[in-house]
């Protein structure tokens, strides 16, 4: 008995170590030339969590604007279909997982374990129109707004272009209605598995904007938005600290 103890402490041990390691070498400074912006010229934008998927809320005005000025064809398209609506909210995943899985009670251990380690899963984009600002929009969900520069934004939006099917004979290809308020999913560049899942998704995103991101800890949401409250400095709007009556839809 005591050996197995001692085999599982060095076991746990050495996992830790691994882990560790793994953080380090895979932590991404950010870009002091794009982060912190340096002047008044800013676009906010805010990465919500519902608890295990997070998505980057975008306001559609400026992402017009940007789109069309330096020529993102898709995301052009994008801000063209929801211009009823003052945000936007995007979301990246498995194509399977992400339609058939839109809660934590939909979820199943077939579902979980073919979207992780079965290679050369098709990956779809969530856009959602948004009535109103992320907070009141989503209060039962973790936000962190980021404030990027001007050249930062516009980095991040060629990455997020990049990531969408380009449009075909002048339309931006759909596969239909999304999960919750008016939405759609479009199919996505990049295939989906352990080593890169929505989070992941999310981090890089950001990354392009110049924040420091970390891939080890934005495997899972929680550790996405603590690396950005502790080395960004970065507050998480609490779902405690949002009343219920500001909702205008429903969680992500």
């Amino acid at each position: 008995m005591r050996r197995w103890a001692i085999g599982l402490s060095i076991g746990l041990l050495a996992l830790i170590w691994v882990l560790v390691v793994a953080t380090v070498v895979t932590t991404r400074y950010g870009d002091p030339m794009l982060w912190p912006a340096r002047d008044a010229r800013i676009v906010e934008v805010y990465v919500v969590s519902n608890g295990y998927h997070t998505g980057i809320a975008l306001p559609r005005e400026r992402l017009a604007e940007f789109a069309g000025g330096r020529g993102y064809p898709a995301l052009l398209a994008v801000a063209q279909r929801f211009n009823q609506f003052p945000w936007v909210e995007i979301g990246w995943g498995d194509e399977e997982f992400y339609r058939r899985v839109p809660t934590v009670a939909d979820l199943s251990l077939p579902i979980a374990l073919r979207a992780l380690f079965v290679p050369g899963n098709k990956s779809v984009l969530h856009v959602v129109g948004l009535p109103s600002d992320p907070v009141r929009t989503f209060p039962s969900a973790e936000i962190v707004a980021v404030p990027l520069s001007w050249n930062g934004f516009d980095r991040m939006l060629a990455k997020l272009d990049a990531t969408f099917v380009p449009p075909q004979g002048g339309a931006l290809p759909d596969l239909g209605k999304g999960l919750y308020g008016p939405s759609l999913f479009y199919p996505a560049v990049g295939t989906f598995n352990i080593f890169h899942v929505c989070n992941h998704w999310i981090a890089d995103l950001l990354d392009a904007a110049g924040v420091p991101t970390s891939r080890v800890p934005a495997t899972f949401a929680t550790g996405l938005l603590l690396d950005l409250r502790w080395r960004s400095g970065l507050r998480v709007n609490s779902p405690s600290v949002i009343p219920a009556e500001r909702s205008e839809s429903r969680d992500p």
